[in-house]
């Protein structure tokens, strides 16, 4: 029998971990996430000017995207419906967006194709399945909890193991519902699995005007207003983007401005906290430093700050290195004067 591999809260409270990175800004982390939506809605449209946008480096609406390869298997599309949808979108596609029409089914094949691709594409940062129910068996049990479950959990071990997204295209039920997320076709195991579910909804049939629901481990819940462009073919948004806040935590302005100024330090936490006590007057002891650190280890990544741990014989060492600071000084976080 294998042991269990443990950490005990109080080494987790103080261990920096690597932020989650987000594909889309704030909208699309790696990971595992369902699109769905009733048929012609335009999801796919969707779907495609994600891909474009990923595979271009460009913003999305007004949100920063990471640039890579993106795979999309556009599987209940041919080739020339697909090139006639980049025609009316862009003159300008990318070599890094690629496509294939056919593939194999979850369990049967697929997760082999994907590897096989990350492997000769190693910038992949992600994969679009256009949709769900054309990679699933056509079996019974395909309808229950546990069939869902076990399906979209080889796909998110996938996304989770070489920090990727992985976008499902899937579809509605026709029965309407307060909550859309309750409207997504399949077992609540579908949701469960995700890290993030979005719904696309038209307001009316045949208005241009809908609404993207969000929802997820990882992002704040919020409704996106958004208007289907004929001429563009391009879903804009026409509603504010909520939840864009910056954090104004003060103790994160305060430990950012010093680690700034820091430059780099490598040493313990009672040397950092010393140091911290000289430079700015305030103590924060060494047993609750590397504890607020780790809290913070994500919003610093944000602003080129890098915090890491790591345990020697004598001690747990703190590592600090910061990629947007003028290190014209030479100093090394250890010149305490």
């Amino acid at each position: 029998m294998q042991k269990l591999n443990t950490i005990d809260a109080d080494t987790l409270l103080s261990t920096p971990l690597p932020a989650t990175r987000f594909i889309v800004n704030s909208l699309l982390p790696e990971g595992l996430h369902l699109l769905a939506g009733a048929p012609k809605t335009g999801k796919s449209w969707l779907a495609l000017w994600i891909c474009l946008c990923v595979s271009k480096g460009e913003p999305m609406w007004e949100l920063p995207t990471a640039q890579g390869t993106v795979l999309y298997l556009c599987l209940e599309d041919s080739y020339a419906r697909i090139q006639n949808r980049l025609f009316q979108i862009t003159d300008d596609a990318p070599g890094a967006l690629h496509f294939a029409n056919l593939s194999g089914r979850i369990g049967g094949g697929l997760e082999e194709q994907i590897e096989h691709f990350l492997e000769e594409h190693p910038d992949t940062i992600l994969v679009v399945i256009d949709t769900l129910q054309k990679i699933r068996d056509i079996l019974p049990e395909a309808n229950s909890y546990a069939g869902d479950y076990r399906e979209l959990s080889l796909l998110k071990e996938l996304a989770d193991r070489h920090h990727i997204a992985v976008l499902l295209i899937h579809h509605l039920r026709k029965m309407n519902d307060n909550d859309p997320m309750n409207m997504i076709s399949g077992t609540t195991a579908l949701s469960g699995v995700t890290d993030s579910n979005f719904v696309l909804k038209r307001k009316d049939r045949g208005s241009p005007s809908a609404e993207l629901h969000c929802t997820g481990r990882d992002i704040e819940s919020r409704t996106l207003e958004l208007c289907f462009r004929q001429e563009t073919h391009t879903w804009e948004l026409t509603g504010p983007l909520e939840g864009e806040n910056i954090s104004t935590d003060p103790e994160l302005i305060f430990l950012s401005g010093f680690l700034h100024e820091l430059h780099s330090f490598n040493g313990t936490a009672t040397e950092l906290s010393t140091l911290l006590k000289q430079r700015t007057g305030d103590m924060i002891s060494p047993s609750v430093l590397p504890r607020r650190l780790a809290r913070y280890a994500g919003d610093l990544e944000k602003s080129g700050i890098h915090v890491s741990s790591s345990r020697t014989r004598e001690s747990r060492q703190l590592h600090i290195a910061c990629s947007s600071c003028d290190t014209s000084d030479g100093n090394d976080g250890k010149n305490w004067d």
